[in-house]
């Protein structure tokens, strides 16, 4: 079947895609979305049943619509879990809201357009006919669109080294996907952990271990030992214009140093910055830009990606009580010792190795950076020249309309939204940006649709 939208994945992107061309299309529209997530919309992030487990953005910035800011508050209302703007949902909330806003759109069957849900991964492509996008499912189906959004997110950040040649009761201790939860049941009250990553989701684990009874150490290795900042209570943001921010790296940092001097709290600082920061990024020169992925990220993302203030607190009590210990310094080697592991490391600016003798070993780097190596898909459409790989490795490359753009000339209307337009946006991970990429992409795609039916 050949329909005039279709969607390639399941996850927060696509759903807030599909419900904002639910909004604008006309009845006799077809639409279909492509994924084999079971959540359906709501991600890995947003199925954790864990209420520890918050948003890091407040509640009154999550709505799935952006002209209708107050959307998950009211959610929250209706279900007499009332939150203030500034405070943080639990990210189990935010998934329920999620599939409730699509179910609701979906209610109405007399008056949208036809959407087909279909449960199965895209596994080739091919150009059709009529300036068509085939797909090939694995299920061994076949569909076609006319306008086609990719919406694939991003896969776990692999172990730094190679773990292959463990006996299997060692890799049986190695945790190399934290979100499936069910390795938490395996772990002893009193085991020793090693977590590697202290960002989010590091945070993150740590907490669900405590909360179900956890009282053994866990160690943390990174590369450079930060953690995140917690967010504060509201403060007006600092009176400085982004716009006039230069773009090279030295003057940027010296700048935002010096503002904030002038405000008292770099947290304002970088409260005034969030709004402006893909016009910034799409300011910086190439080399720029290389600059600061190589030597400013790991400090970007602990003072921008900060978490809700009660869990930052509880994670600074395990740290105080020396219940978790963050280390600085360059995994090496990870060997089986009896029933143990032994996680071999070089402290950062220091000679010879160190070492971990634990009970578990838990992958928290992340996630990838954008790129195609977790997908056959984006590997095959990138062999048809219909993509092509951003250059600084942040997903493929789009135009400032999240228009794909390719090495083959192609009649079919491709865009992409989400973390596979990293190059061209930077931050366009998180939902408040991810709603209005995708709100301008429908609109896009529903006036194409519109004006073929005028026509």
């Amino acid at each position: 079947m050949i329909y005039d939208a279709v969607l390639v994945g399941s996850g927060f992107s696509a759903i807030a895609t599909l419900c904002n061309l639910i909004e604008r299309l006309p009845a006799t529209a077809t639409v279909a979305v492509i994924g084999d997530d079971p959540g359906f919309g709501r991600g890995t992030a947003y199925r954790s049943e864990l209420y520890l487990h918050r948003l890091n953005v407040p509640a009154g910035r999550m709505s799935l619509f952006p002209d209708r800011p107050n959307g998950f508050v009211d959610w929250l209302a209706e279900r007499k879990r009332p939150l203030r703007d500034g405070d943080f949902a639990s990210r189990q909330d935010y998934g329920l809201y999620v599939r409730d806003s699509l179910a609701a759109l979906l209610r109405n069957k007399k008056n949208r357009c036809k959407v087909d849900l279909i449960r199965a991964k895209a596994t080739g492509c091919v150009e059709r006919y009529n300036a068509t996008l085939g797909f090939l499912l694995e299920n061994g189906g076949e569909i076609a669109g006319r306008n086609v959004v990719l919406c694939l997110g991003v896969g776990n950040a692999p172990l730094p080294v190679d773990v292959s040649r463990l006996a299997a009761s060692a890799k049986e201790r190695i945790i190399e996907n934290p979100w499936r939860l069910s390795w938490l049941r395996r772990v002893g009250r009193n085991d020793d952990v090693c977590i590697l990553g202290s960002g989010l989701t590091m945070i993150d684990q740590v907490l669900a271990l405590h909360a179900r009874g956890f009282r053994g150490k866990i160690d943390v290795l990174s590369r450079r030992g930060l953690v995140p900042h917690g967010h504060v209570a509201p403060k007006p943001p600092a009176d400085f214009d982004p716009q006039t921010l230069p773009v090279t790296m030295s003057a940027l940092l010296h700048r935002l140093r010096e503002e904030s001097k002038v405000a008292g709290d770099w947290r304002s600082v970088m409260d005034r910055l969030r709004p402006q920061t893909q016009a910034l990024w799409a300011r910086l020169p190439a080399a720029e830009r290389v600059r600061f992925l190589r030597h400013a990220l790991p400090w970007w993302n602990i003072h921008r990606h900060r978490v809700a203030p009660d869990v930052h607190a509880r994670f600074r009590d395990l740290m105080e009580s020396g219940e978790v210990v963050v280390h600085a310094g360059f995994l090496l080697s990870v060997e089986q010792t009896g029933n143990s592991l032994a996680i071999h490391y070089r402290a950062r600016e220091a000679r010879g190795s160190r070492q971990l003798d634990v009970d578990w070993l838990i992958n928290c780097t992340g996630v990838e950076r954008a790129g195609m190596a977790h997908s056959p898909l984006l590997a095959e459409m990138k062999r048809l020249a219909l993509i092509k790989a951003d250059p600084q490795g942040l997903g493929i490359v789009v135009n400032p309309q999240s228009r794909v753009i390719g090495d083959a000339a192609s009649s079919v209307r491709l865009y992409a939204v989400g973390a596979l337009t990293a190059g061209q946006f930077w931050e366009i991970t998180a939902a408040p940006d991810i709603r209005i990429q995708a709100q301008a992409v429908a609109g896009d795609v529903a006036a194409v649709i519109a004006g073929k039916e005028g026509g």
